[in-house]
């Protein structure tokens, strides 16, 4: 079957559908690849993956697509599902031999719920790499591991597949991309640009309640691809994108265990190609010295929480004081650190949410990002928020633009008051002289002033409408004290 890998059109500069982490439209346009999905289609040669919102693709051309299509694989997000549905029902009127598999962290969490919507024909739960190709290639859906399918007026639900342990078989994403995909679309502001991203394992044996993947779709254990194989991944791109500035190691946790990373950075070094990762703060410091001695630039930290309970609350496995030496560590070696911090966690209090902001700035990495804690159906941190009543049921978690809102309430914690401190958290930041002057300084002396501009008004754009929230909701809030 001609199959069609689509990560659709959705909300303006939303990267939130495949592969994204934390779904949602970011403060400044920024797109990531659809790795997932480049899997599969890399072992079908007649197929097409179409990135969307990168290549800014219309809901009209992508309709039209439908008719050179006989198997539509779309990769949907908790924000963007409804969307989504609506998307296949359009494809499906305009080729109603179109089968539609939807894949994703919703609809593993929830297939019988994603079923009700006609136009989905089967879903496949969690990784479907082989499945994907099998229904392709001609085998029955009820033979298809992990599928779950409407027969009848019931829904079935095929037992799991077990997860892909030998990962060197699975085809090299970038030549994917190289066949299907503009790498010059991509981009993510604190990477260079043009950069590449890829996996070189699957899984986090990390334990954080809040984290969507790990937990929905690629599961806590960690399998890895062999050094070998990565490395002359990486020897490829290098050869075949004229222009690629940086490769981005995408992984769950990069360098999770110390050995298996330093034995990569031995044989990447002689490349000579400057990359990032994502990174915990339990790294050592050999293992930094030796990321940095291969080329390793900047590095993706999920800090969380300056609150030592918060960070106990979600299981982060990681304490302040080590992140204080991670932190020392890399930059002692000249590793630069975006900083990652979340906003409404469980337990959260203004107490708390005031020590994160005190301890970002005295860590002074040199970029952050500031998310609002959304519990993704599937997450031990859903969970816990539906046990104690703090889900608001029937509110949104994104903007008509797809940024992000809060759809939980912390006691004396309301919606307006988290995303009031998600920018407070940002001015207070930014706005030193020190932070401001690293931002500007690094534009101009990477040629990046241009792009610094964009950035800047994109930002003051959204921190104007996060104002405007807050200010309606304090209005409402006095009227209906006065009765009004």
């Amino acid at each position: 079957m001609r199959t069609l890998f689509l990560n659709p059109p959705s909300f303006e500069g939303f990267d939130g559908g495949a592969s994204s982490r934390w779904p949602a439209t970011r403060e400044i346009e920024s797109y990531w690849y659809p790795v997932w999905l480049c899997y599969p289609a890399g072992l079908l040669p007649d197929s097409k993956v179409v990135d969307a919102p990168p290549h800014k693709i219309t809901i009209e051309q992508t309709v039209e697509m439908a008719r050179d299509f006989e198997l539509l694989v779309l990769f949907t997000s908790t924000p963007g599902f409804h969307v989504d549905v609506k998307m296949a029902e359009m494809m499906k009127d305009s080729n109603p031999n179109l089968k539609v598999c939807f894949v994703g962290p919703p609809v593993t969490v929830e297939p019988d719920k994603a079923l009700q919507h006609k136009a989905i024909d089967f879903v496949i739960r969690r990784e479907f790499d082989y499945q994907i190709v099998d229904y392709a290639n001609g085998k029955p859906i009820s033979e298809i591991p992990g599928a779950s399918y409407r027969k009848g007026d019931t829904v079935v639900h095929n037992p799991e597949a077990p997860y892909i342990e030998n990962l060197d078989a699975l085809p090299w994403v970038t030549k994917v991309y190289k066949r299907d995909l503009d790498f010059t679309r991509y981009n993510v502001p604190f990477l260079m640009n043009p950069a590449i991203a890829l996996y070189t394992s699957r899984g986090c044996p990390a334990m954080c309640t809040f984290c969507l993947w790990p937990q929905t779709h690629s599961g806590h254990r960690w399998r890895l691809r062999s050094v070998d194989d990565v490395v002359a991944e990486v020897a490829w791109a290098k050869e075949n994108f004229p222009g690629l500035k940086e490769i981005f190691f995408d992984d769950d946790t990069f360098n999770y265990k110390g050995a298996r990373t330093i034995e990569l950075c031995k044989k990447l070094a002689p490349l000579g190609v400057t990359w990032s990762c994502t990174s915990r703060v339990t790294t050592d410091y050999d293992t930094l010295a030796a990321m940095k001695d291969a080329g390793a630039r900047l590095m993706i930290v999920g800090y969380e929480s300056g609150d030592a309970q918060i960070l106990k609350n979600i299981k982060k496995g990681a304490t302040l004081d080590m992140a204080r030496r991670f932190t020392r560590d890399a930059h002692k070696l000249g590793l630069t650190i975006h900083a990652d911090f979340i906003v409404g966690l469980p337990g959260e209090t203004r107490e708390s949410i005031r020590n994160t902001i005190n301890f970002a700035k005295e860590l002074d990495c040199e970029t952050i990002q500031v998310s609002i804690a959304h519990p993704y159906p599937g997450t031990e941190f859903y969970d816990h928020a539906e046990k104690n009543g703090l889900i608001q049921l029937g509110v949104s978690m994104t903007d008509e633009a797809g940024h992000q809102l809060p759809n939980i309430v912390h006691p004396g914690l309301d919606r307006a008051e988290l995303v009031d401190w998600v920018q407070r958290f940002y001015d207070e930041y930014y706005y030193r002289p020190k932070a401001a002057f690293r931002v500007v300084a690094k534009a101009i002396l990477n040629g990046d002033a241009k792009r610094l501009y964009k950035e800047a008004r994109e930002y003051l754009s959204l921190r104007s409408k996060r104002k405007q929230f807050v200010a309606d909701a304090q209005a409402n809030r006095a009227a209906m004290a006065n009765g009004d």
